[in-house]
C-alpha cells in the first residue's frame, strides 16, 4: 500500500517511511507470536475535535494498530480526568494512553494517575525522570521529541559538535529535547521568547527548534545559513489552527507514527511482564536466641517484608495481588493461565508417624524446610500451609503456624482471622441450614398453589422462572419454561423437595469448641409451628465446604461441587442437594468467591506460604488446597520446590492426598518426608501413655535407646512401607527436641534408612531457622531428583467395600474389615445413587495405626469395624466411620484462652502460641 499523498496530510518523507516500516515489523512480528494480541491506543482529549484523531488513524492503519477516542468536555475537571485514567490504568486491552489535553489540565495528579507503562508520551514524572537519568529500559521517549530529533539527524549529519536552540521550551518537551540532545552530543540551550537576547541567540545556532505557540515566528534574517528552523506546536493545545498547522508541516504525522512505536513498544513489555519472571527474592536474617523465647516473642522480634514487595520479589504482577493489610495478601487465580505454559516444579509431601496427643512438628518442620530451601540453598521454594481453627487455637493446641525458629508470621494473623476464609465458610454453611428448615417450614403450611405463588410471583404482570429454576425443572425431566404451562403434578414436583426431617445430614457450624452444641433442639419459637427437629453444631473446618475449597481447582469447579453437596433425603429415598433448598448454590458461590484465592505470607526468614484451606483430617482428607499447591508450582519454576503438609500420620493425611487430592487434581509428589521424634518413637516402642497437659515419663526425658529402637522397627517402618506402596521415596526428617541425646539421633536415623528410607536427618529448626535444615533440604534436593514411580492405592472402578477392605489391609495392616448393618445398607444407597466410584476418606483415630488409640507400633491381628458410611458428594468422596467421630471439640479445664490478653495502648496479643 502506497503512503497518501502529500494533499492528504502526509508528507513524502523517509523519516516517516522508516519508522512507519520499522513499526510495522515489529508489530508482525509481535502478532507472529500472540495472534489473539491487538494494540490498543486510547486517546483522551477535551472537546470533540477529530484532526488529531484522523492523523494517528492513518498512521496506525498502516501498522495495524488501534485507536479509540474519548471525548470529554471542552471544561473537564481534574476528577473526570482521572477518573478515565483510572479506568484505562486497569484495562488490559489497553497498551497506551495519549493525554491530549490543555496544558491547565495536565496537573501532577493527573500525570501520576496515568500508569507510566501506558503512558506512551512520556510525560509522567516517572517517565520523564528515566528520560533524564537515561533509563529508556521502561519508559518511552516522547513521540514529539522524537521527530525532532529524527528531523534534525537527517537535516545535518554528523550532528556532534552542533548547536541548537529551543525556543520557548518550558515544560516535559523542552526537558525531553534538551536531553536527547545532548545524549547525542550537541550543545543545547534554551530561552523565552521574549528574551532580548533572542536574535543573537538564534543567529548563533545551527538549528532552531520553535516550542511555544503557534504564532511564534522568526524572521528569516535571524537564520544563518544552513540552519534549520523546527516548529513544534505543541499538539496538547485546543486550538484547531495550531493542529492544522502542525499536519501541514508533517511533523504531525511523524509524531503520530513515534507514538505508535511507543503503542507496540508497550505491547511488548506487556507481554514479557505476562511470562515467567525469575526471582530475587531477599531473605531476611536470623539471629537465634538461647535459650529460645515463646513463639509471639520470635514472630514480633521480626520485621516482615511488605507482601507487595514479597510478590514482585516471586514474580506475581501487581493486578494478581489483593492486599489484606501490610503482611498478607489473595492471589488472583488468574495467575494459572498467565502461566500455564510454565513447567511445575516439584512437590514434596510433608507427612509424620502416627503422632502423641502432643504433635510431632509437621509445620515446623515444613517451615524450617522452605527456609533451609529458598533462604540457605538459594533454591525457590513454596510452603502450603492450612489455615488453623480457631477452636484449637483457644483451645488445647494452639495456633498452627510452626513454632520457635521456624514460624509464618506475623503469626497472630495467621492464627486469628487471616483473610475471612473460614468466616465465609460459616456463614456458606449456615446460609444453606437456615435454608433447609425454611424450606420444611414453609412445605410444611402452605399449599401447592401458595407456594409456586410465592416462589415463582409475577411480577408487572408477568411470571417467569429464574435461571436457577429452570435448571431444577430440566432436572426434574420437565422441559418447560411458561410457568402457565405446569400441569399440577408438575406444580407439585417443582414446589416441593419433601425432605424427611429424620434424614437431614446438613449441620450448622461455628469455628469455636463448644460441646454443648453437638446437639441441639431448633424450631421451638411459636412462630415456626411446630417444626422441632433435633440437629447439631460441627466445628467450621469440618463443614463439606471446607473440603470442596481444598479440593476445587477452579471458581467453575468449586461452583459445581457447591451444587453437588446432598443436604438430606427425601421421603421417597431421593437425594436432596443444596440446589434444592431454595437454589442456594449460586449464593454459596458468591459468599466463597474470595475465600477460593490462596493467602500469600511469609516465614521467618521472608520465604512464600499459601495459607489456604483446612479441612478436618478425619472426616474429610486434612490437606491444604489443590489451587495453593498449583500456584506455587508454576511460580517456583522448573527447578523448584513446593512443600506441602498432610494432617496427622502417614497413614491418614498421606494415604488421602495421594488417593483424594492427587486423583482430583492431577498432582503427583515427588518426595516425601517423615516426621518423627524421638518422643513419639519412645511411645511406640512401649514407653507410657503421653498425655495433653501432663508432665512426660522420665522414660521420655533420659536416654533409651531399646524404647527408640522398638518404635522405628514398628511404627516407622510401617509409615516408611505405606508411603512405598505409592511409589514415592522418603526423607524421615527428624525433629530434634533439647531431651534427645545424640546416640538417640543416631539410632533413628541408622534404623530409618535400614527400613528403606532413601535418606534421615536430624532436624535444628526449632532452635536454629533454616540453617538448622539445611541437611534436610540437600537431602530432599537429592530424593527429588531420582524417579518417581507414583502409583494410586486402588482403582476408583473398585466396589466400595473392596475400597475399605484394600486401605484397612494395605495401610493400617488388619487383617479384614467387618461392616455394620447399617453401613452396609448406606453402602448399597450410595450404589444405586451412583456414587460407587467415588475414592474413600477414612474417618479413624489419628492415634493408632488401628481403630484403637492405645494399641501403639504397628498393631496386626484385627478386624477395623466399620460403623457407619457417609457421603460428601460435593467434596467427592465417601467417607466410613471408624468408631466414633467427633466433628465438634470441647473445651478443657484450662483452655488455651485464660493466657491471651491484648495490650489497650501498643494493641499487643499476648498468650497466642
Amino acid at each position: 500500500m502506497e503512503l497518501p499523498q502529500k494533499g492528504d496530510g502526509f508528507e513524502f518523507n523517509t523519516s516517516l517511511r522508516e519508522v512507519v516500516q520499522s513499526t510495522k515489523e515489529a508489530m508482525v512480528a509481535l502478532q507472529r507470536k500472540n495472534p489473539a494480541i491487538q494494540p490498543l491506543l486510547v486517546i483522551i482529549q477535551a472537546g470533540e475535535d477529530d484532526n488529531l484523531l484522523e492523523i494517528n488513524k492513518k498512521i496506525a492503519g498502516r501498522i495495524g494498530l488501534n485507536i479509540t477516542q474519548i471525548c470529554l468536555a471542552k471544561e473537564c475537571s481534574e476528577d473526570e480526568i482521572v477518573e478515565e485514567v483510572l479506568k484505562l490504568n486497569e484495562d488490559p486491552r489497553v497498551h497506551g494512553v495519549y493525554l491530549h489535553l490543555p496544558p491547565a489540565c495536565l496537573t501532577s495528579r493527573v500525570l501520576n494517575t496515568l500508569k507510566p507503562e501506558k503512558d506512551v508520551d512520556g510525560i509522567s514524572d516517572l517517565n520523564m525522570g528515566r528520560l533524564v537519568r537515561g533509563d529508556l529500559s521502561k519508559g518511552f521517549v516522547p513521540p514529539l521529541a522524537s521527530a525532532v530529533l529524527d528531523l534534525l539527524e537527517k537535516h545535518d549529519a554528523p550532528l556532534e559538535g552542533k548547536t541548537v536552540f529551543l525556543a520557548g521550551g518550558e515544560g516535559p518537551l523542552g526537558v525531553a529535547l534538551q536531553c536527547l540532545i545532548e545524549r547525542n552530543g550537541m550543545v543545547a540551550f534554551k530561552s523565552h521568547w521574549s528574551s532580548n537576547s533572542l536574535q543573537r541567540q538564534v543567529m548563533q545556532a545551527d538549528a532552531v527548534v520553535l516550542l511555544g505557540p503557534g504564532n511564534m515566528d522568526v524572521p528569516p534574517t535571524w537564520v544563518r545559513p544552513g540552519a534549520v528552523v523546527i516548529r513544534c506546536e505543541p499538539t496538547l493545545e485546543t486550538d484547531e489552527h495550531a493542529i492544522e498547522i502542525s499536519s501541514k508541516s508533517g511533523l504531525g504525522f511523524l509524531t503520530a507514527a513515534y507514538r505508535t512505536r511507543n503503542v507496540v513498544h508497550s505491547c511488548s513489555r506487556w507481554i514479557q511482564e505476562q511470562q515467567y519472571r525469575p526471582w530475587h527474592l531477599r531473605s531476611l536474617k536470623l539471629q537465634p536466641l538461647t535459650p529460645v523465647p515463646s513463639d509471639i516473642e520470635i514472630s514480633r522480634a521480626q520485621t516482615p517484608k511488605p507482601v507487595d514487595q514479597l510478590a514482585e520479589e516471586i514474580g506475581l504482577l501487581p493486578e494478581e495481588l489483593e492486599a489484606y493489610g501490610r503482611s498478607k495478601a489473595k492471589v488472583q487465580l488468574s495467575l494459572l493461565d498467565r502461566l500455564h505454559t510454565q513447567p511445575d516444579g516439584k512437590l514434596v509431601l510433608v507427612a509424620g508417624i502416627t503422632p502423641t496427643p502432643l504433635g510431632e512438628g509437621k509445620s515446623t518442620v515444613t517451615i524450617g524446610l522452605v527456609q533451609a530451601l529458598s533462604a540457605h540453598l538459594k533454591l525457590n521454594s513454596f510452603a502450603c500451609l492450612r489455615q488453623p481453627s480457631q477452636g484449637p487455637t483457644f483451645g488445647v493446641k494452639g495456633g498452627a503456624a510452626g513454632g520457635g525458629y521456624a514460624q509464618v508470621i506475623p503469626m497472630e494473623e495467621f492464627n486469628l482471622h487471616l483473610t475471612g476464609d473460614i468466616h465465609a465458610i460459616t456463614a456458606a454453611n449456615n446460609l444453606v441450614a437456615a435454608a433447609i428448615d425454611a424450606r420444611m417450614l414453609h412445605e410444611a403450611t402452605q399449599s401447592d398453589k401458595a407456594l409456586f405463588n410465592r416462589l415463582v410471583p409475577s411480577v408487572n404482570g408477568v411470571r417467569k422462572f429464574s435461571p436457577i429454576q429452570i435448571s431444577r425443572l430440566r432436572r426434574l425431566g420437565i422441559n418447560k419454561i411458561d410457568p402457565a404451562s405446569l400441569t399440577l403434578q408438575e406444580v407439585s414436583t417443582f414446589v416441593r423437595l419433601d425432605l424427611d426431617p429424620s434424614k437431614i445430614t446438613w449441620q450448622r457450624v461455628l469455628d469455636t469448641n463448644d460441646r454443648f452444641l453437638r446437639k441441639i433442639t431448633v424450631g421451638q419459637a411459636s412462630t415456626e409451628k411446630g417444626q422441632i427437629r433435633e440437629t447439631g453444631f460441627d466445628i467450621a473446618v469440618a463443614s463439606e465446604i471446607m473440603a470442596i475449597l481444598a479440593l476445587a481447582d477452579s471458581l467453575e469447579d468449586m461452583k459445581n461441587r457447591l451444587a453437588r453437596m446432598v443436604v438430606g433425603t427425601s421421603r421417597s429415598g431421593q437425594p436432596v442437594t443444596s440446589r434444592g433448598p431454595g437454589g442456594v448454590s449460586g449464593a454459596l458461590a458468591v459468599l466463597m468467591k474470595d475465600a477460593i484465592k490462596p493467602t500469600l505470607m511469609q516465614t521467618l526468614e521472608g520465604t512464600p506460604v499459601f495459607v489456604h484451606a483446612g479441612p478436618f483430617a478425619n472426616i474429610a482428607h486434612g490437606n491444604s488446597s489443590v489451587l495453593a499447591d498449583k500456584l506455587a508450582l508454576k511460580l517456583v519454576g522448573r527447578d523448584g520446590f513446593v512443600v506441602t503438609e498432610a494432617g496427622f500420620g502417614a497413614d491418614i493425611g498421606m494415604e488421602k492426598f495421594f488417593n483424594i487430592k492427587c486423583r482430583a487434581s492431577g498432582l503427583r509428589p515427588n518426595v516425601v518426608v517423615l516426621v518423627a521424634t524421638v518422643r513419639a518413637l519412645k511411645m511406640h516402642g512401649g514407653g507410657p501413655n503421653v498425655s495433653a497437659g501432663a508432665p512426660l515419663p522420665r522414660e521420655y526425658i533420659d536416654e533409651n535407646l531399646s524404647l527408640v529402637a522398638g518404635g522405628c522397627h514398628s511404627n516407622l517402618r510401617k509409615q516408611i512401607q505405606i508411603a512405598d506402596v505409592f511409589g514415592v521415596p522418603v526423607v524421615v526428617a527428624l525433629n530434634v527436641f533439647k531431651t534427645d541425646t545424640q546416640a538417640e539421633i543416631d539410632l533413628v536415623c541408622q534404623l530409618a534408612k535400614e527400613c528403606g528410607a532413601s535418606d534421615a536427618v536430624p532436624c535444628h529448626h526449632w532452635a536454629q531457622g533454616g540453617r538448622g535444615s539445611i541437611e534436610l533440604a540437600q537431602a530432599v534436593n537429592e530424593a527429588a531428583s531420582r524417579p518417581s514411580n507414583f502409583q494410586f492405592l486402588y482403582n476408583k472402578e473398585m466396589p466400595i467395600v473392596e475400597k475399605i477392605r484394600t486401605i484397612a489391609q494395605r495401610v493400617y495392616g488388619a487383617d479384614d474389615i467387618e461392616l455394620s448393618p447399617e453401613a452396609g445398607a448406606k453402602i448399597d444407597y450410595y450404589n444405586q445413587q451412583g456414587y460407587g466410584t467415588l475414592p474413600i476418606c477414612m474417618a479413624k483415630t489419628h492415634l493408632s495405626l488401628s481403630h484403637m488409640p492405645d494399641k501403639k507400633g504397628a498393631p496386626t491381628g484385627f478386624v477395623l469395624p466399620i460403623r457407619d458410611v457417609r457421603a460428601s458428594i460435593g467434596a467427592g468422596f465417601i467417607y466410613p466411620l471408624v468408631g466414633t467421630m467427633s466433628t465438634m471439640p470441647g473445651l478443657p479445664t484450662r483452655p488455651c484462652f485464660y493466657d491471651i490478653d491484648l495490650d489497650p495502648v501498643t494493641e499487643e496479643i499476648t498468650g497466642l502460641f
